[in-house]
């Protein structure tokens, strides 16, 4: 049963420093560009796994997509997946439900012998994308090891990374789908803290260096009603930088004069708007600074 009856609308910022935020393994892994805006592209699949990750690591919680290898090193597929929780289709629905965050999350379908289970998920994200151009830097490196038994010569290592982005997801939590995968508000909280604290613990090689800088929850005060897209509400001032050449947060402000006009026209929708941002973001209403805790309805949260 869920507790969800109105539409949540999710921001979320994050920057990377030196680093690939999500390769292409159809272009030599390289990071993912919009070749028309030079601007970078992230999937929602990275970033929901950024929070499965987060939820079963941190928290314990049981996840349906996840990689299970057996000892003879074959990986488990879906089908039999789906079998680790039932033995006919309807005890599969009901433990899957039950057990797993992520389909009640984001949905999932569920391939069975002679038959599927399909469940859209009530949270979906857009692609994310950088906020201003990005240059790709290609990086060569020396390995450890021989190129080859008995070899004098070392191995070489290459790589595509981004000096820097600062990326941008946005999101919805509907409500009507919420009832079919049985979405709680307990969900939702820890869906919130991953974003911030996922994002914050990728420590992997090819993705330390990310930070998150802003999440922010407008959540509303009926069904069935959201602002949308508002990832192109807030844009860029960068002052005397070159999109190519910011490289941390104080290198620019984050001006959120539209989205904030938005706000305030359909500030009786709204219930309240949750936010938490790092420190060193600035922000600005059409060119004068700003603070979030300063605006209604704004109620700052912690993780």
């Amino acid at each position: 049963m869920s507790d969800i009856s109105n539409r949540s609308e999710i921001l979320f910022l994050y920057d990377i420093e030196n680093a690939n935020p999500n390769g292409d393994p159809n272009d030599e892994n390289k990071p993912r560009i919009d070749e028309e805006t030079g601007k970078n592209i992230v999937t929602d699949v990275r970033l929901k796994r950024t929070i499965r990750d987060y939820l079963n690591e941190n928290h314990g919680k049981e996840l349906f997509i996840r990689e299970i290898t057996f000892e003879d090193g074959t990986i488990q597929d879906a089908k039999t997946r789906a079998k680790d929780f039932g033995k006919d289709k309807k005890s599969i629905y009901e433990a899957v439900l039950d057990q797993c965050i992520d389909v009640r999350l984001f949905g999932a379908t569920i391939p069975l012998d002679k038959d599927s289970i399909t469940l859209t998920g009530p949270v979906q994200f857009k692609m994310g994308k950088s906020l201003h151009a990005v240059k790709i830097q290609h990086i060569k490196g020396t390995g450890a090891f021989a190129s080859k038994e008995k070899s004098k010569q070392k191995t070489f290592r290459e790589e595509y990374i981004l000096p820097y982005s600062l990326i941008a997801f946005c999101g919805v939590i509907n409500e009507n789908a919420a009832k079919h995968t049985r979405l709680t508000q307990t969900d939702v909280q820890l869906l919130k803290e991953s974003l911030w604290r996922g994002t914050q613990g990728l420590i992997s090689r090819s993705k330390f260096g990310q930070m998150p800088r802003l999440l922010l929850v407008i959540n509303y005060k009926q069904p069935n009603f959201f602002i949308g897209d508002l990832d192109n509400l807030i844009r860029l001032e960068k002052g005397k930088y070159r999109d190519e050449e910011l490289r941390k947060p104080e290198d620019y402000q984050l001006e959120i004069g539209l989205l904030l006009d938005k706000i305030d026209t359909f500030a009786d929708r709204i219930e309240k708007i949750e936010f938490t941002v790092d420190s060193r973001m600035q922000f600005l209403r059409n060119g004068s600074p700003i603070q979030l805790n300063s605006l209604n309805k704004f109620i700052e949260i912690t993780f």
